[in-house]
């Protein structure tokens, strides 16, 4: 394979050439699979069905629950089908596609959480106006933003990989398309390619970073100030979680896309990988919102609507 266009197809390492360990593996992600799917479905749902949750908040929690469903379905589906089969081969395209739409996802992922921050920010400092700054067409405006910045940050990073000539090895060393082990494989000279990812990627980092650490000093310093030690709990319990799982997503992508190459190793670019492409879309609609006494009052009643039609009716008509 001298240059890409002998390039037809990658092979993805995955976790075990074991068969146990694979197929131990498979139903681990079955798991986790089902629990972020089943999650992040409940929290659409519940979100678009009912009128008491049309707010910013939750229309930011919508958004974030798809795109957890998206990212997570990008990966997860296609290593577990490689752990049953023992096929772990991806077309070029494929491995184009999922460059794509992973970066697409993460990108909007560190977005969403970013403009999340700003809604709590403007909500417990600024509750007076809050209905003003974050109406309907600000928050369309900052969800159509995060979408298009993600797309056009993942055109960058996916052309800019993808111009490479691939020879030699064809296997990459994760369970999927990663642009760091795609760059491992190509010989061409990717000193640019290192200098654009580093650079497009720390300044993303930055700017999200910077924006919710400063939202969350203005938060924390409003918060103290509230005279109710249950305000105060409310308060920090909404926003705690949310600071833990961006500071957990945005550490372990830093890591895999601008550690020195030689900080790589299989078992820590496995584990960074699943730490930010698989454990915030499980983790995010227990943290953000099956905690939440709303969606839970939403859901609760979503589902007595569908398993007990006649005792819903008999007490509508009783009130």
């Amino acid at each position: 394979m001298s240059n890409r266009t002998t390039v037809t197809e990658f092979f993805l390492l995955g976790f075990s050439d074991v068969r146990e360990q694979q197929i131990l593996h498979f139903l681990m992600f079955l798991v986790i699979y089902l629990a972020a799917l089943v999650g992040n479905l409940l929290i659409i749902i519940v979100v678009a069905l009912d009128q008491h949750l049309h707010t910013p908040m939750f229309f930011f929690l919508g958004n974030l629950s798809f795109l957890d469903l998206c990212y997570i379905s990008v990966t997860i589906p296609k290593s577990m089908a490689d752990s049953l089969t023992n096929n772990r081969l991806i077309s070029f395209s494929g491995c184009v596609t999922q460059v794509f739409l992973i970066v697409t996802f993460a990108v909007a992922e560190l977005a969403f959480l970013t403009v999340m921050a700003y809604d709590r920010y403007t909500a417990i400092c600024h509750p007076l106006h809050y209905r003003v700054t974050m109406n309907r067409g600000a928050c369309a405006q900052m969800a159509a933003a995060s979408w298009i910045s993600s797309m056009i940050c993942s055109v960058l990073h996916t052309a800019n990989t993808f111009r490479l000539h691939f020879c030699g090895s064809n296997v990459i060393a994760q369970f999927f398309c990663d642009i760091p082990q795609l760059l491992k494989l190509s010989c061409s000279d990717i000193h640019a390619n290192v200098i654009v990812m580093i650079a497009l990627g720390s300044l993303v980092d930055v700017v999200c970073f910077v924006l919710i650490i400063v939202s969350y000093f203005h938060i924390f310093s409003t918060v103290m100030r509230i005279p109710s030690e249950q305000g105060r709990y409310k308060a920090f319990s909404t926003c705690i979680p949310h600071l833990v799982v961006f500071c957990l997503f945005i550490s372990t992508a830093s890591f895999t896309y601008m550690r020195p190459r030689s900080m790589s190793s299989k078992s820590l670019d496995l584990m960074a990988a699943v730490f930010y492409c698989v454990v915030p879309p499980l983790m995010n609609p227990i943290i953000y919102s099956l905690r939440n006494k709303e969606i839970k009052s939403s859901l609760w009643k979503m589902i007595g609507r569908i398993f007990f039609p006649q005792k819903n009716k008999f007490l509508t008509l009783n009130s």
